[in-house]
């Protein structure tokens, strides 16, 4: 399965978008409007990759981040918020494409950096992260304590 392009996603991507979302973040509840409505925002970036026959086969999110984000020294900061390759696509310059696009995208907005995070044990994910030149800056465990009586 072969790389045939790259381009922002919109309304007539929605189901494959979506299917490939929900191999990445299982438990995601987005709803058809927020994703929708990402898909407007000047601050938010959805790009799809697509084989020779027209199927999506990859997808990358990218946001603008005002605040800080851990391991930056500038402001804004694009970030990679997610990135997926279907399985038969993974090797095949399907992910870089998707991230030197996302790149090309926030060095238009005037940033001076991209970051990334994944999960401490992804190891794929930190080894992917690596090949397309991202460095590891730190590692942050988070903590959370339920308080009792507290309203949900």
């Amino acid at each position: 399965m072969s790389l045939h392009g790259v381009r922002r996603a919109d309304t007539r991507d929605l189901a494959s978008w979506m299917a490939m979302r929900l191999s990445l973040w299982p438990d995601a509840e987005d709803t058809v409007d927020a994703l929708l409505a990402q898909l407007e925002e000047d601050d938010q970036l959805v790009l799809l990759a697509f084989d020779a026959d027209g199927r999506a086969i990859g997808f990358a999110e990218a946001t603008l981040r005002h605040d800080y984000v851990n391991g930056t020294e500038s402001s804004p900061v694009g970030f990679l918020e997610g990135l997926y390759v279907v399985p038969p696509a993974r090797r095949s310059g399907v992910g870089r494409a998707l991230v030197d696009a996302v790149e090309r995208w926030t060095r238009e907005r005037g940033c001076q950096e991209l970051a990334s995070d994944a999960l401490i044990d992804n190891t794929a994910s930190h080894a992917a992260h690596a090949a397309y030149g991202f460095e590891e800056t730190e590692r942050v465990v988070y903590f959370r304590k339920a308080l009792a009586g507290a309203a949900r």
